[in-house]
């Protein structure tokens, strides 16, 4: 059985309440459940949360030499963080960067993903489903 953890970064914690034109009106936490059981019998499936850098790069090296593959929506942190990019380059998982939204149709700050070319691959703008197409990746 594969071992996949999803990793979402700032403010992916409000899903549901924020911004919900954007992000949909579901919980992370119902959609995982969701995907939980529709993967049941396939994916072993963890998740983890973070609004802060430091942790999302101490959970990459924690898991990054153990797990199949890893599902990251690192929120704003894509468009930000060197750290974050070196971290995925310096683990043996691969990483499937995910966002909900097309970051393409937004402001143009969103455009740049320091992550992308360290990453297995990219998906985004299929709302939530996005996280789903990631973990099909790895299957």
């Amino acid at each position: 059985m594969k071992r996949i953890l999803i990793i979402n970064g700032p403010n992916l914690n409000l899903l549901g309440v924020r911004e919900k034109s954007i992000y949909g009106d579901q919980s992370f936490d119902a959609y995982f459940k969701s995907l939980q059981a529709r993967y049941a019998d396939q994916v072993e499936l963890t998740y983890f949360q973070s609004n802060t850098e430091g942790f999302i790069i101490d959970k990459l090296h924690e898991v990054g030499f153990s797990l199949d593959g890893v599902v990251l929506n690192a929120g704003a942190y894509t468009h930000t963080s060197v750290a974050i990019a070196d971290a995925i380059a310096a683990i043996n998982t691969p990483v499937v960067e995910v966002h909900i939204s097309n970051v393409h149709q937004r402001e143009s700050f969103r455009h740049h993903s320091y992550l992308s070319k360290s990453c297995k691959g990219v998906i985004l703008g299929f709302g939530l489903d996005s996280y789903r197409l990631g973990i099909e990746s790895f299957i």
